[in-house]
């Protein structure tokens, strides 16, 4: 009887709207829901502080833990049939493309080799850091931090300190310089498959990505050079042999990576009826096409890439592995947490839905900037980002017109604050790795975000009384 009794205070406790939440409505669970999502952020956080080597070896074995944390319990409060559905929509619908995505432009990128030693000045820094912010609007984020991280490393493996080098090639290349197009990041295609215009971010956050990206460029500009003119700084000898010629090679690459951005665009813009149902999942024909087209430019770049290249490269499979398997933990603990977010005022989240609405019922910009961004730094800065566009009404019409100020807020939290944090953003932990992979010594996660408190929140100020007021 009192095993019985302890069970009902659990699920007293766990889901206080047990009746209302058989259809897993947000607004009747529990922030305890929140646990596991929890733990495995603070696991990402602290574990490679206080147990590095075990976190080295069993990173995915803790992730799967927090996973099961959440799926195992989730299925006896509300069944099988409901926890297996949901497993299935968050690998179907958005951990298996992200995955499929990241991995097509992990390979091609790494498929291209720029040929040469280039010597990382501060002048020299700063202009791969710029050219990579261009980029990434066009080819990811993802796609430009995995073609210039590796020879930005090179560059710099005869400094003594090379870890500010790859924090601001996080915050700008990784993402401020996505900002400008759906190419760009994941939140921004998403408001693309909603219905905002292609063009519509270029238009209308481009001074805010001119400010953050020409202040970032400065600042790392002034503190490389501080670094560069200390002595000792360079090694004597370069363990990068000098060579004449400054080229590509794996030139195959940039075809293929052309034919992701297409792949990426046909999905937009094809509209079709055709659906795959899949245990409560609807898999859309064009979505099925572009991941299927990616798989398949991913196995056309490991077979055409000479052996060589990959070798001169460092190319490996563990950064991708890491974030692979990191993410698949976290876009599944995060599956209440989003529940929760979207049952608004109701929700036990509802005093962040309610921060973000002016007394007068109408969106408050700055708020939004600032809610969207804070969530975006902790959690997949995607599905924030669909949050916040439907707690503002969800219309793409009138978010692009009579609430643009509101439209662009989210879209500028979303991305620039996922800078804020290693799992704000996949690139982020992709470009940790490859520092890390070739001796790169990294600040811990609360060392990078002493980083990025000290230099981005300051901006991110500025920026809010700028243009979000």
């Amino acid at each position: 009887m009192r095993q019985i009794r302890g069970q009902l205070m659990l699920a007293a406790l766990l889901l206080p709207g047990l009746a209302r939440a058989a259809d897993f409505d947000g607004a009747g669970l529990s922030p305890l829901w929140g646990v596991p999502f929890a733990g495995i952020l603070l696991s990402i956080a602290l574990m490679p502080l206080v147990a590095p080597l075990f976190w080295h070896h069993h990173f995915g074995k803790v992730a799967a833990g927090w996973a099961l944390a959440f799926l195992l319990p989730f299925a006896a409060f509300f069944g099988i049939g409901l926890a297996s559905q949901s497993l299935v929509h968050a690998l179907l619908a958005e951990y298996i493309p992200f995955v499929i995505l990241l991995t097509a432009l992990f390979t091609v990128s790494g498929g291209i080799y720029i040929r040469g030693n280039l010597h990382g000045s501060p002048g020299l820094n700063t202009a791969i850091l710029a050219i990579g912010a261009v980029l990434a609007s066009f080819m990811g984020t993802t796609g430009a931090s995995m073609l210039l991280i590796r020879p930005l490393i090179r560059a710099n493996d005869n400094r003594r300190h090379k870890a500010h080098v790859v924090i601001f090639f996080i915050f700008i290349v990784s993402n401020a310089g996505g900002s400008l197009t759906p190419l760009g990041d994941p939140p921004l295609f998403l408001g693309f498959l909603k219905g905002v215009d292609f063009f519509w971010t270029l238009s209308h956050i481009f001074p805010e990505t001119l400010f953050l990206v020409g202040a970032l460029l400065a600042i790392f500009f002034a503190l490389d050079t501080w670094y560069f003119r200390r002595r000792e700084e360079c090694q004597s000898v370069d363990p990068t042999p000098d060579t004449r010629n400054i080229g590509f090679d794996g030139g195959v690459n940039f075809w293929l990576l052309g034919g992701v951005v297409a792949l990426v665009l046909l999905s937009g813009f094809w509209k079709s009826d055709v659906l795959i149902h899949i245990h409560g999942t609807d898999v859309g024909l064009p979505g099925l096409v572009r991941d299927v087209g990616l798989i398949g430019i991913t196995l056309l770049s490991l077979k055409l890439t000479p052996t060589q290249v990959h070798v001169d490269n460092q190319f490996a499979w563990a950064p991708m592995a890491e974030v692979a398997k990191l993410f698949a933990g976290i876009f599944l603990t995060i599956i209440p947490v989003i529940a929760m977010l979207k049952a608004g005022v109701n929700g036990p989240f509802g005093a962040i839905i309610a921060a973000v609405t002016r007394p007068d019922g109408s969106p408050d910009p700055a708020a939004y900037f600032w809610a969207t961004g804070a969530l975006s730094s902790f959690l997949d800065n995607a599905p924030t980002y669909l949050v916040f566009f439907n707690t503002a009404g969800g219309d793409p019409k009138v978010l692009m017109t009579t609430l643009a100020p509101t439209l662009a807020a989210i879209s500028a939290g979303a991305v620039f604050m996922g800078a804020n944090t290693y799992i704000g953003n996949a690139p982020n932990l992709m470009v940790k790795a490859i520092a890390e992979d070739r001796g790169v010594k990294m600040p811990s996660f609360f060392g990078y975000m002493l980083w990025s408190g000290a230099v981005l929140i300051p901006l991110f100020v500025l920026i809010t009384f700028i243009w979000f007021r």
